[in-house]
């Protein structure tokens, strides 16, 4: 499947996200050098490793659909590389993050400092609520499927800008707080208390077939 969504945030901020329908081989072909399959993929040697480490068909696909997004946004394989906390970077020194879940995957590109995740919405959440938000809060919500929903926009907003932050340390439960909305405004705020410093960003949410994507800034 062709790109599914790009989302202009603003004019130097930028969604795109992928519906991964195709399989190993549509994905991989686009990659071939000289479009030969008989050549490897023209992909990093790191990245190779990767996809070649990759026991999940469903982690393959989702890695290659990520350098599909890339070239959507003008880069390659080879524009992209990870610090020692594991945090995507750009050649260009635009901010990139990422994420990919089932069959959906998603980058976001800026040039301010962002991140992004979409998360399948799945009773799950309500287990492990406890883990990363205060779960009292929730329960004023008339049934489980909006408690659902609305933990599984908390939790993609603290993802996001636990990515977005990337501090060593940093705790979803203690030191992310996410303010309160309303599904159909798509938007909220969040804060950041962390090592005697406090910081806002902005976060945008959208759900999709199921899945909820958040991204922040």
């Amino acid at each position: 499947m062709p790109l599914y969504k790009t989302i202009i945030v603003s004019p130097t901020t930028i969604v795109y996200v992928w519906k991964i329908t195709e399989d190993i081989e549509m994905l991989s072909k686009k990659f071939y050098t000289d479009q030969n399959p008989s050549l490897p993929l023209n992909l990093t040697e790191n990245s190779l490793n990767r996809l070649a480490s990759m026991k999940s068909e469903l982690h393959r696909r989702g890695f290659l659909s990520i350098r599909h997004l890339l070239s959507e946004a003008n880069y390659t394989d080879f524009d992209l590389h990870y610090d020692t906390q594991g945090k995507p970077h750009l050649k260009d020194r635009k901010h990139i993050s990422i994420t990919h879940s089932y069959h959906f995957s998603a980058i976001i590109v800026s040039d301010q400092p962002v991140g992004i995740d979409i998360e399948k919405q799945r009773d799950k959440i309500l287990r492990i609520a406890q883990k990363f938000t205060p779960i009292e809060e929730y329960y004023t919500l008339a049934n489980s499927e909006a408690r659902i929903r609305k933990l599984t926009i908390v939790w993609g907003a603290k993802e996001s800008l636990y990515k977005l932050y990337a501090q060593e340390g940093l705790s979803f439960l203690k030191h992310i707080n996410v303010s309160d909305f309303d599904f159909d405004s798509g938007l909220t705020t969040a804060q950041i208390h962390y090592n005697g410093k406090s910081s806002e960003y902005k976060l945008q949410f959208i759900e999709i077939e199921g899945f909820t994507l958040v991204y922040g800034w």
